[in-house]
């Protein structure tokens, strides 16, 4: 007599995922390419300033040349002045996975902005509340007339696990969860919760010695600056403004976009303003680089000299095969 586990049919394995994550300007995107060009894949951009149309240079968004390449998704869906909010990115972020695997192509998840990631493949389920302008016009004035830090100590007195998690500095999202807390019955930290999406996951991360990706963010800088970032960042400041939006929009507050603003309305001289950029860049890749090794032990690491993507592949391969087989034991 058959037992149930014998006559039960093999249950589907789950459809594959594969992250490319790490620093900024450590070569994502070329290593991305290559891979899907190999896999037959397609590239989901977990990024959250590359969505915002118009803002080319100073995102270092993947030309049209490497879209022509392997498919893009995710780029420029929405104008500068819409705030997309991380779950509104999560849900187009799985639809793009979505529409890739019903295709039988492979996705690929790139990117930098770390919440960007976690928030697609651990499946954060997030707050619903919808903004409240005034309120955030109020708390914006707070941020100016009192400073970022005075605004980050009220959310650690409404909601210190919040506080702990948001870099006082980032005065968007402080606003963002001082808003939860202060219009609704619950803090924002009790509103998160996780739910992981019905994907097995593969997540490679690429570094190199801080020597070398410290000149390569260096050169990046210099090359915007000779592409056109100080006319890119005017013509999106005056059409964010134009509408009637104040400068701590997330258009503005981006790596480029705030320092070459600052030069555009007089408070820093260009040489300044790119002195700036240079040090905001270097220390947001320091946050990036802990972010990632100490939140997700998962992460296969691989240097990106000299090139990998051989030594990828062959993971990626076994990976599919050992998932494969384990879905057939079950």
């Amino acid at each position: 007599m058959s037992s149930e586990n014998e006559t039960r049919p093999p249950a589907p394995a789950l459809p594959p995922l594969i992250a490319v994550v790490g620093p900024t300007a450590v070569g994502k995107t070329a290593l991305a390419i290559r891979l899907a060009l190999a896999l037959d894949g397609e590239i989901v951009s977990a990024d959250s300033r590359q969505v915002y149309q118009g803002m080319d240079i100073g995102t270092a968004k993947s030309t049209a040349a490497e879209r022509a390449l392997v498919p893009h998704h995710l780029l420029d869906i929405a104008p500068p002045e819409q705030a997309l909010t991380l779950a509104e990115f999560r849900d187009l972020a799985y639809q793009a996975i979505d529409d890739i695997l019903r295709r039988g192509r492979l996705p690929f998840l790139v990117g930098g902005s770390g919440q960007y990631v976690r928030a697609v493949l651990e499946g954060w389920t997030l707050t619903a509340i919808a903004p409240d302008p005034d309120l955030r016009l109020r708390l914006e004035a707070d941020a100016i007339r009192h400073g970022a830090a005075a605004l980050h100590e009220r959310l650690a007195v409404l909601d210190p696990v919040a506080a702990a998690a948001i870099d006082g500095r980032n005065v968007r999202r402080v606003i963002r969860a001082l808003e939860v807390c202060l219009t609704s019955t619950q803090p924002i930290s009790q509103l998160q919760t996780r739910q992981p999406p019905p994907y097995r996951v593969w997540q490679v991360g690429l570094q190199r010695p801080v020597a070398d990706l410290y000149a390569r963010l260096d050169a990046r800088v210099d090359a915007m600056l000779a592409q056109g970032l100080v006319a890119e960042v005017q013509q999106v400041r005056q059409r964010v403004l134009g509408l009637g939006l104040q400068a701590t929009q997330p258009a503005l507050t981006g790596l480029g976009y705030r320092e070459i603003g600052q030069y555009l309305v007089g408070d820093l001289t260009l040489d300044a303003a790119v002195v700036e950029i240079k040090r905001n860049t270097r220390r947001f890749v320091r946050q990036q680089r802990n972010w990632f090794r100490a939140t997700n032990p998962a992460i296969h690491w691989y240097e990106a000299e000299p090139d990998p993507t051989a030594r990828i592949l062959a993971g990626i391969h076994g990976w599919l095969t050992a998932s494969a087989l384990r879905a057939d034991e079950c």
